[in-house]
């Protein structure tokens, strides 16, 4: 295979996986119901993306995400909207720099980090059950942490504002979030990309991986 086929490929395979990410980001699917939160599982297909295609892929697709969370808190914004939408700024021009790093930025990190983590383990001939089931799971806490890190960091005097608590309660609800959200997201993210990461590694090990 030629590389303008194998560009092509590699291409029609990340745009496949957009649109997944586009869909779950825009529809109930993505979010699963726990017996106390609901998890997002929009970050699973950049996951598995990165895994099958590269890290490369995998922050294209985190960026995707990334766009996807500025629409959706532009569009129907909450609380915490200032976070994710430079349009929801509360602080001008810093803060709106401030949310497209959370929104976007933090997200590209996702398939850069599960890319990269992918492609170690496999130098390290981890089991690759094992190997999908570890890069799930730090994927999605790359998630978590880089998102709420990076609100605790830029923004916690405003998140402090519209929680109605004094600055130095932020870290506790950074960290409760963390907990209570990050962790049951990242053991789904977990299972879902050893399963589907198991079934897909083997039938589309010829789509090229940039790295």
């Amino acid at each position: 295979m030629n590389n303008g086929k194998k560009d092509t490929r590699w291409m029609t395979s990340v745009a496949l996986m957009a649109a997944i990410v586009i869909l779950l980001a825009n529809t109930p699917l993505g979010m699963i119901q726990l017996p106390i939160i609901k998890a997002t599982t929009v970050h699973i297909p950049v996951i598995i993306g990165a895994v099958l295609l590269g890290p490369m892929a995998g922050a294209i697709l985190g960026a995707v995400f990334g766009v996807c969370s500025v629409i959706s808190n532009t569009m129907a914004p909450t609380l915490l909207s200032f976070a994710f939408s430079p349009f929801m700024s509360m602080s001008g021009i810093a803060g709106a720099v401030k949310a497209l790093w959370i929104s976007i930025g933090c997200r590209i990190m996702i398939g850069v980090v599960s890319g990269w983590l992918w492609i170690l383990l496999k130098k390290m001939k981890v089991n690759k059950s094992l190997g999908l089931a570890i890069t799930g799971f730090v994927g999605s806490m790359t998630n978590t942490v880089f998102v709420m890190g990076s609100i605790y960091v830029l923004l916690a005097s405003e998140y402090a504002q519209v929680k109605s608590v004094a600055v130095d309660a932020v870290w506790g609800l950074i960290m409760v979030t963390v907990t209570s959200s990050g962790i049951p997201e990242a053991v789904a993210a977990m299972v879902l990309v050893s399963v589907i990461g198991t079934a897909l590694v083997y039938t589309v090990a010829r789509i090229p991986s940039y790295n």
